[in-house]
């Protein structure tokens, strides 16, 4: 089964920044797409009447841009964070709009959109406002997070792999790293570990082994492999100025008060100034 690429609508302009952002994807995957808008209302008749139009307006605009491309819509009488939840289930992707970046407007992330990246199963892309084609140019690379062992990111390193060769990019794998605590305030230990060039090879092996699968399955597409010390979040938001996309892994943890994404996927979604893909365990 083909599964489209499924945007949510609700005429924002971050809104529609993901309608286009998802459009010029589909084309590139040969996808459909499907545009919906959830919403509870009491007074459903009048929505329903601006929800539709929305909608079609944005539909428009695709088919517009897009001659060919399949274009589906449907308006979800449902609360928004289970419906899109339920609507990314049967999707190859789930693209929102998301508001705001940076260090003072950074946590206007819609909690809609923060909740649904920590619920879906599948892969969910956050789109800003200003977003536009032109940042797709030739040059600016796919940046995407690698931790832990070969397999610990191997659903964000396939989205990643898979995005670039769509688009003939390259990909920055970031592989971030910092010393345990118990070898700063060992002086012995840490003398051991500089007589043994410290733990940088190791970082880096750990990289080139998880690299493995992706550059041979993808012998097509630009590899950089960037291991730097210093907290991941950090170390990722550093590469942005260099990136059409950010892709990174989520661990979701449950709360008393709902789903909560890991702190380096927090730190992305909220900072990064391009697209932001956040990818569940496979």
């Amino acid at each position: 089964m083909t599964r489209p690429i499924t945007v949510g609508v609700d005429g924002s302009p971050e809104s529609l920044a993901a309608v286009a952002w998802a459009g010029r994807e589909a084309v590139r995957r040969e996808l459909p797409l499907r545009l919906v808008q959830a919403w509870e209302s009491d007074d459903a008749g009048e929505h329903d009447a601006k929800a539709r139009d929305a909608l079609r307006e944005a539909a428009s605009s695709l088919t517009e841009r897009h001659p060919g491309l399949p274009v589906s819509t449907d308006l979800l009488d449902a609360a928004p964070v289970p419906s899109l939840v339920a609507e990314a289930a049967d999707a190859e992707m789930l693209v929102l709009g998301s508001r705001g970046h940076g260090v003072i407007v950074g946590f206007l992330l819609g909690s809609v959109g923060q909740q649904v990246s920590a619920e879906s199963g599948r892969p969910v892309v956050l789109v800003r406002a200003d977003d536009r084609a032109e940042q797709e140019a030739a040059g600016r690379e796919i940046v995407v997070g690698q931790q832990g062992g070969p397999d610990d990111s191997a659903a964000a390193l396939e989205f990643a792999f898979e995005t670039a060769a769509a688009r003939g990019a390259g990909v920055r794998v970031v592989r971030a790293w910092s010393l345990p605590a118990f070898y700063e305030f060992n002086p012995g230990l840490m003398n051991l570990l500089d007589e043994a060039g410290g733990l940088e090879p190791y970082e880096k092996k750990a990289l080139e082994e998880a690299l493995t699968p992706w550059r041979e399955r993808f012998p097509e597409v630009p590899v950089t492999e960037h291991v730097e010390i210093g907290s991941a979040g950090e170390v990722l938001l550093s590469a942005a100025s260099r990136a059409q996309l950010m892709v990174v892994g989520r661990r979701a943890q449950r709360s008393a008060v709902g789903s909560r994404i890991g702190s380096v996927a927090h730190s992305v979604m909220h900072h990064a100034p391009c697209p932001v893909t956040v990818v569940p365990p496979s």
